[in-house]
């Protein structure tokens, strides 16, 4: 597991966090319109926090096991159970409950824990396998043992 980003956050800091979110997604491997789902995801998960959940919250990005996720944490009162129990699309008039909707469309895994003092959502996106290698891949080092002395010679190289 490598943290990537760790922050805390209120409605100020929530585009250079989407921005930084971005970047370091990006750098994880994700691209196109999976990249585009988890930051949108991911400012979901913020800006619910932001109005909800006490003006202001705490975010960690973090990548292991070929998964890019996120956590985000609030002081709020909580999400009304019909909002986490619900799975389904919220009719086009409902006029709340789209992010929880969107935010479990989008990502590959997401996860509400809520009570009276806060909320965490967790969400998991896979990434691409070669992503993954390269992210995980280490410096190679590399033996030579020379004939007839029996020690060996270490040689670091990047592979």
């Amino acid at each position: 597991m490598r943290t990537l980003l760790a922050q805390s956050f209120t409605l100020d800091e929530v585009a250079g966090l989407r921005q930084s979110v971005a970047e370091r997604a990006a750098d994880c491997g994700l691209s196109g319109a999976r990249l585009e789902d988890y930051i949108l995801a991911v400012h979901e998960s913020v800006i619910n926090a932001v109005e909800h959940g006490g003006g202001r919250g705490h975010f960690t990005l973090w990548t292991g096991d070929r998964m890019l996720r996120s956590e985000t944490i609030d002081e709020g009162s909580g999400i009304p159970d019909e909002y986490v129990a619900e799975h389904r699309r919220p009719p086009d008039i409902a006029p709340t409950g789209r992010g929880i909707y969107l935010i479990r469309t989008l990502c590959d895994g997401a996860s509400f824990h809520t009570g009276p003092t806060g909320t965490t959502v967790r969400l998991t996106m896979w990434l691409p396998r070669l992503a993954h290698v390269a992210l995980q891949r280490a410096p190679i080092r590399r033996i030579r043992v020379a004939a007839g002395s029996g020690k060996k010679q270490h040689h670091g190289f990047r592979a």
